[in-house]
């Protein structure tokens, strides 16, 4: 499969907050590490030349975000239907692009902030490359994030179920998925709650464990 016509318009870097973040206690965007939130450290991740739109997506939290969050205004996007899960914010981002105006999205839910820009760049190199309707990282042969997907996948996500999610269009395209091998782990660490974070701390203080 060719990249196709859509392959020199931008990408468009789509930041999934818009859950309660109730067992951390707190919103999960403005949580910090190293002086950065999740928010940012995803925002400062997806810079890169094929990005031309970021969007964060918020529900829950929206007003503390907004307050406190340092970003464009314009590119954090309300999803109303927050409390039907990590779906809905998808199509919230999915529909505050402009239509026909980007290549593919790629996805960072805030709970997996511990990514890094050259392996941002490895996505989108491959994602431009091979033509692949889905890309993705794979550390010790689990799946992780962030994943990538093509804008001919846009439907698909607006019309999948609730209660599969987005892996509904991972499935059905499981033959076109293309796995990107890294050594950062952080793809595959979900910070949803306190201990988890304590975790990451543990192991960043651990040279070589993790990158900066």
């Amino acid at each position: 499969m060719s990249a196709g016509s859509n392959e020199r318009k931008p990408l468009a870097a789509v930041i999934l907050s818009g859950g309660e973040s109730r067992r951390m206690g707190s919103p999960k965007a403005l949580i910090e590490w190293k002086q950065k939130t999740f928010a940012e450290r995803l925002i400062e991740a997806t810079r890169h030349p094929r990005v031309g739109i970021t969007r964060i997506v918020v529900g829950a939290h929206q007003d503390e975000i907004r307050r406190k969050l340092t970003a464009d205004p314009n590119d954090i996007v309300l999803n109303v239907d927050w409390q039907t899960g990590q779906l809905s914010s998808i199509q919230a981002g999915i529909r505050s692009l402009p239509p026909g105006g980007t290549s593919g999205m790629i996805l960072c839910p805030v709970d997996h902030p511990m990514v890094f820009p050259p392996l941002l760049a490895q996505l989108i190199e491959e994602f431009d490359s091979s033509g692949k309707p889905i890309v993705l990282p794979i550390y010790s042969g689990r799946r992780g994030h962030p994943v990538i997907f093509r804008a001919s996948l846009y439907e698909e996500l607006l019309d999948a179920s609730e209660d599969v999610g987005a892996r509904q269009v991972v499935w059905a395209h499981a033959d076109e998925v293309r796995e990107v091998p890294t050594d950062q782990e952080g793809v595959v660490t979900n910070i949803n709650d306190r201990k988890a974070l304590e975790e990451w701390i543990s192991k960043s203080d651990v040279k070589g464990r993790v990158s900066p």
